[in-house]
């Protein structure tokens, strides 16, 4: 059973905290066939990266921002969303101030769906709308370290998608990856893989540090 210990804990949202799932697939598909692409080819790509990054790469010929602004507020009015097994009690596990979220969806987004699922909206929240660079580039993880003033080699990520993993660890982050969006073998940069959060148990040491084992 790997054991870590860390300083704060950060989540990726959608497929670690919550699950949304049908709500993406159902807007991004209605978006796709207004547009005349291939839903597809955008579901391939979707998950862990920043909207505008994929109206980009899949239709470059489209305002990206304001595309961007129609998917997501489309998107944070759709409540067709859950939280995923074990994370309030997760959350509440974890002391005050001691974890926070980094997403690649916009503040409206999170905000709306963490209050769909009746879970808290932290204090720390890093969004697309925080960053420059959304994952895999580290910007998002480092940012989220900065807000909750913890150096990145003391901050353990959860993420459930490729990208997100590679933003942790090229932030120099410990990561524990989520097999609910990607299979376990997608995720084998993590430094250790879990189905569920409930497979996860955290308690502060006493010295400052929290313990988790998963």
């Amino acid at each position: 059973m790997p054991i870590f210990s860390c300083a704060a804990i950060l989540f990726d949202l959608d497929g670690v905290l919550v699950d949304s799932t049908r709500a993406v697939d159902r807007e991004w598909r209605a978006w796709a066939r207004r547009k005349g692409i291939d839903g597809d080819a955008i579901m391939a790509i979707a998950h862990g990266v920043r909207t505008i990054e994929v109206i980009r790469q899949v239709a470059p010929h489209l305002d990206a921002e304001a595309e961007a602004a129609e998917i997501e507020d489309e998107e944070a009015h759709d409540p067709d969303v859950i939280a995923m097994p074990g994370a309030l009690d997760l959350l509440r596990s974890i002391p005050a101030g001691r974890w926070g979220v980094v997403t690649s969806g916009s503040r409206l987004l999170a905000s709306a769906r963490m209050r769909f699922c009746g879970l808290p909206v932290p204090e720390v929240l890093i969004t697309a709308d925080d960053v420059t660079n959304g994952k895999p580039h580290p910007e998002p993880y480092l940012k989220g370290a900065e807000r909750i003033r913890v150096s990145p080699a003391e901050c353990l990520v959860i993420e459930d998608a490729p990208a997100g993993i590679q933003s942790a660890r090229a932030g120099e982050m410990k990561v524990i990856g989520m097999a609910s969006t990607y299979a376990a073998e997608r995720l084998a940069g993590a430094d250790a893989v879990v189905q569920m959060l409930r497979h996860i148990r955290v308690s502060p040491n006493g010295a400052g540090k929290l313990v988790i084992e998963v």
